[in-house]
């Protein structure tokens, strides 16, 4: 869909056109529960917190300004959802992306690539997914938004809600931890 086709359906959304708001609703919604398991809430959390983003996202959408693109200023509200019902988890209980839990990142598939290749990819994803959960949660949101949803460093950094520099500084060492998670791994791959 087109920036101009969005804008129209947020116009008639914010006259209270409910049809035009669950259109938006349907454009985002995988993006918004990605980002959420990403984020470290685990499959039911994420579809109960991508409703809350939804709700808050239709009684702000008044406040919506269109500084930003709807999705970032979604993003935004998904980080803030995340970062409350992570801080309100038992201490100890282990996030999403332990051992057998799904895998939320993924390199994307080539049909080209030989059977061996594919299943060193899948490999891969998986301890992708395992070391970003070890990553302390500022630092996974940083490489998260940056890395793997692709955000802008300005974006990033406003759905963060810091600003550049220090959101610069905790992709650096987001980046620097990921890479010695990964080690292990890639030293595998040299053989």
């Amino acid at each position: 869909m087109s920036r101009a086709s969005e804008r129209d359906l947020i116009a008639r959304a914010r006259a209270g056109d409910q049809d035009a708001f669950a259109q938006l609703v349907e454009m985002h919604a995988a993006r918004v529960y990605r980002v959420l398991r990403r984020f470290g809430l685990d499959a039911d959390e994420a579809d109960e917190v991508s409703q809350e983003v939804f709700v808050r996202a239709w009684r702000g959408l008044p406040g919506f300004g269109e500084r930003a693109q709807l999705a970032t200023w979604l993003y935004r509200i998904a980080f803030n959802e995340a970062q409350r019902r992570l801080s309100r988890r038992p201490p100890g209980r282990l996030e999403a992306g332990g051992e057998g839990a799904d895998v939320i990142v993924s390199v994307p598939e080539s049909p080209d690539l030989a059977p061996e290749a594919q299943t060193l990819h899948r490999e891969f994803d998986r301890a992708l997914a395992q070391a970003l959960h070890q990553l302390p949660a500022e630092l996974r949101a940083a490489v998260v938004l940056r890395d793997v949803e692709g955000l802008s460093t300005r974006e990033a950094a406003d759905v963060a809600g810091v600003r550049e520099a220090a959101f610069k500084s905790r992709l650096h060492r987001g980046r620097m931890q990921l890479r010695g998670l990964l080690e292990p791994y890639l030293r595998l791959g040299e053989g």
